[in-house]
């Protein structure tokens, strides 16, 4: 890890000064993106386990393709150090090289921003961006440059080996496909699973459409989902419909982002509001999402390409041995209200970080 970070600390030195250069593609290659993959434990000048220029199916290459027992496990296409990396053109292609050569993994790359894609998953090309690391401080305020090297780090010769992005990547998607399945049973509910509740609740008196429009009310309160801005449920009085959608809404916060932090954010936010399913409030605002019980705000999240950052209602004196990725910032400017700072990029700090979620929750309660 050390010289992962080493490594992160000498290329964010240079930024700045290529950037106003231009850098072609070449250039950024040898100068960001062939000192990276060295620390990261892959030796680009050896062939049978760094091929570059490795050949496609039409006749084209892909700059990198790193190998295990000298078999590709990941494909890594560059760009000039100033592309936006955002050409769908660009996208496809390189997701599109991986499949048809049986590589699960990908990246696209401008040196300073890294794009990882599975390119089995099935969706359009840019619906595959599994997560996104930047070298750029700007834009991973907040984010100690540990974590970004342990970002990095997923990708690495004995990560690859191991078969962490794997386990990273099955974790993510399975978890927004079975989101989307819960979805579609809850808000479009089939007789099947109406008559199987109600052989459960054993009240005739319970009528399937009542089951059906139950289940609506409650999925859409505990679940992740935003209630229709329209939806209007039956057996409710005018008063209790719901209200119009706020300039703000989940699609603002999470349309661009990788989906290992759109699941981070909503597994975040399925448990703030599963604090108290009455009376937690959510509210989009510009640039975070805050939660709040009576009034009281008790966790703020701010959505990065890179991760999450998360502000509670805590002194941060008050935490006894405070993990690496909490920090005070009771003095320093933030967006979200509350004097502790957690940056979240993985589902195992939020795992560990619930504690102190849940402890901001009960001081405000």
């Amino acid at each position: 890890m050390k010289a992962i970070i080493v490594c992160i600390e000498n290329l964010r030195s240079k930024i700045d000064k290529f950037r106003k250069t231009g850098l072609k593609e070449y250039p950024t290659r040898t100068i960001f993106i062939d000192p990276l993959l060295q620390s990261l434990g892959w030796d680009v000048v050896d062939p049978d386990e760094v091929e570059l220029e490795f050949p496609t199916i039409d006749g084209k290459s892909v700059d990198y393709a790193p190998k295990i027992n000298r078999k590709p496990v990941l494909f890594i296409e560059a760009k000039p150090l100033n592309d936006l990396l955002t050409d769908v053109k660009s996208i496809t292609q390189i997701v599109g090289y991986a499949a048809n050569a049986g590589v699960e993994w990908c990246i696209l790359t401008n040196g300073i921003n890294y794009k990882i894609y599975c390119s089995t998953e099935k969706a359009e090309a840019p619906d595959k961006l599994l997560f996104e690391i930047s070298l750029d401080l700007k834009e991973t305020e907040g984010i100690s440059t540990r974590q970004i090297a342990e970002q990095f780090a997923r990708f690495s010769r004995d990560a690859m080996a191991r078969g962490v992005l794997d386990k990273i990547g099955e974790q993510v998607f399975t978890t927004g496909k079975i989101r989307k399945a819960l979805d579609k049973l809850f808000m479009d509910t089939p007789n099947s699973l109406i008559r199987l509740i109600r052989s459960i609740v054993k009240d005739d008196s319970i009528k399937p459409i009542q089951v059906k429009e139950s289940l609506k009310r409650l999925w859409l309160r505990t679940s992740e989902n935003e209630i229709p801005a329209n939806y209007k449920f039956k057996y409710e009085t005018p008063e209790k419909t719901m209200k119009k959608e706020k300039e703000y809404n989940e699609e603002y916060h999470i349309g661009d982002k990788p989906r290992e932090v759109v699941e981070l954010f909503k597994t975040i936010d399925n448990f703030c509001r599963n604090f108290d399913l009455v009376n937690v409030e959510r509210k989009y605002l510009a640039k975070y999402v805050k939660y709040s019980c009576s009034k009281n705000i008790f966790c703020c999240i701010h959505l990065q390409k890179s991760g999450l950052r998360v502000w509670l209602k805590l002194n941060y004196s008050e935490i006894k041995n405070p993990p690496e990725y909490a920090r005070d910032v009771s003095r320093v400017g933030h967006w979200g209200v509350g004097d502790v700072e957690l940056t979240i990029d993985s589902i195992e700090k939020f795992q560990s970080a619930k504690y102190l979620i849940q402890k901001s929750f009960e001081k405000i309660d």
